[in-house]
């Protein structure tokens, strides 16, 4: 099993960032393990822990994937990414980094992508039954940031859902939740930029500050 990174919670936290660019440096199996590993510990609805895990390094895989989210990316992006320059800087700066991503998809290191498994000849839908799957995906996210990895939470891969089911074999009773990415980053952890919390709380009733 991989050593333990030292690193505060807090500070995990606080400087975890959408990293969306990767070395081509491989990552350990008993890193990756110890990741899915901490992913498992968080909260499950009646503990059923539906969530699966499907790693996929292999680079024709990989590749294919990575071709089908640059489609879903330029479907869904193509025109803003065609007329940056209208744009707040701001949201230039996230459609670059997000097409830069779209580009290399294939090319992370690893590709994690979470599943819900649901029951054979049931379809896994509805918000409050995968609620589940992200606070693991958080947990992932967090895992890899103590490990020094970078990561982005992405679904556009759902656009071609379908195909990349049939890539994987994934059972029609499987629903995928989430792809991330995942590598050594060559870009820097946080910290973030949040609204503060004065703008996104209330006290008792909706619009009454908090503070």
């Amino acid at each position: 099993m991989a050593s333990e990174p030292t690193i505060d919670l807090f500070e995990a936290i606080s400087t975890l960032r959408s990293l969306r660019r990767y070395t081509s440096d491989p990552i350990s199996p008993s890193i990756i393990t110890r990741i899915v590993q901490l992913a498992t510990k968080a909260a499950s609805g009646s503990n059923r822990q539906p969530w699966r895990f499907l790693i996929i390094q292999d680079p024709t895989l990989k590749a294919t994937i990575g071709d089908y989210y640059q489609r879903s990316f330029n479907k869904s992006f193509g025109d803003q990414i065609k007329n940056l320059d209208n744009l707040e800087v701001g949201r230039q700066r996230m459609l670059r980094s997000a097409n830069d991503l779209a580009h290399n998809m294939g090319m992370a290191p690893v590709l994690i992508l979470a599943c819900l498994e649901g029951e054979p000849g049931k379809t896994p839908t509805g918000i409050t039954v995968g609620s589940s799957i992200y606070p693991a995906v958080q947990n992932l996210m967090l895992a890899a940031r103590a490990f020094g990895l970078g990561t982005v939470i992405t679904t556009l891969h759902k656009l071609y859902d379908t195909e990349i089911k049939s890539l994987l074999s994934i059972p029609d009773w499987v629903e995928t939740m989430a792809l991330v990415p995942m590598g050594y980053p060559i870009d820097k952890f946080g910290p973030n930029t949040r609204q503060p919390v004065e703008s996104v709380t209330y006290r008792e009733t909706w619009g009454i500050p908090f503070n």
